[in-house]
């Protein structure tokens, strides 16, 4: 089968290689080159997705429970995840060009000790940025919100809106954004099947929440989800 090619900025290259130049960053961008490989994704649940949009709702309380590495490669994978051999992921993208960064940061995780963590999704794995426990940095940057600090876990999404901006100047900006909300829907529905609470929080100061998670300086902080068993 002929490889698939696509034109960007005059140059022909493979799609997957495309995937692969826009969709993250490598390890010598990140302050460790530590890869943690996480349990494969289902692709079914008992929960269909009408029920999963009738039960979604924002949750700020958790259960004192810590979350299992399967159910949190889950929910990184609804959210960012590939689901087919062209590199396509589970969100929408405007060109297919992925302006999102997703990191989570661990408190309480079976098998993933507390720190902060990038998701690669070509090879659904996390990389190590950072260790310890960063929730309570991340609830003050976070306007001092307790569900954040009080979750097991928090996704955190960034764009990198030059990915975007190059092709549709200033409007991929709101193509980001859009982005941005699909996945997080993705990450509501998914946790409904996994009877996950979770929220999104767009209220928080950007300059703290990059120092907090050590971002890259073209990466801009969208939406923190705090995640979380169910109360």
């Amino acid at each position: 089968m002929k490889a698939l090619v696509c034109t960007v900025l005059g140059m022909m290259i493979p799609t997957l290689a495309l995937v692969s130049m826009v969709s993250g960053s490598s390890s010598a961008d990140v302050k460790s080159d530590e890869t943690i490989k996480l349990p494969e994704p289902r692709s079914s649940s008992p929960v269909s997705i009408e029920e999963a949009l009738t039960r979604r709702r924002s949750e700020r309380e958790y259960a004192d429970a810590s979350l299992k590495l399967v159910e949190v490669a889950q929910l990184l994978w609804a959210a960012q995840g590939i689901t087919n051999r062209m590199g396509f992921r589970t969100a929408p993208s405007a060109g297919a060009l992925y302006p999102l960064e997703v990191y989570l940061v661990v408190g309480k995780v079976d098998g993933l000790a507390a720190g902060v963590y990038k998701y690669q999704p070509l090879k659904h794995c996390l990389l190590t940025v950072a260790a310890g426990d960063r929730r309570v940095d991340l609830a003050a940057a976070g306007l001092g919100q307790s569900c954040i600090k009080n979750s097991p876990a928090a996704i955190v999404f960034a764009a990198v809106y030059e990915r975007v901006t190059r092709k549709y100047r200033d409007r991929g900006i709101r193509y980001a954004h859009m982005e941005a909300g699909h996945a997080a829907q993705n990450v509501y529905l998914q946790a409904v099947s996994l009877d996950i609470g979770t929220v999104v929080i767009g209220a928080f100061y950007d300059e703290k929440v990059q120092r907090v998670l050590g971002l890259l300086k073209d990466e801009e902080p969208l939406y923190i989800v705090p995640v979380g068993k169910r109360s």
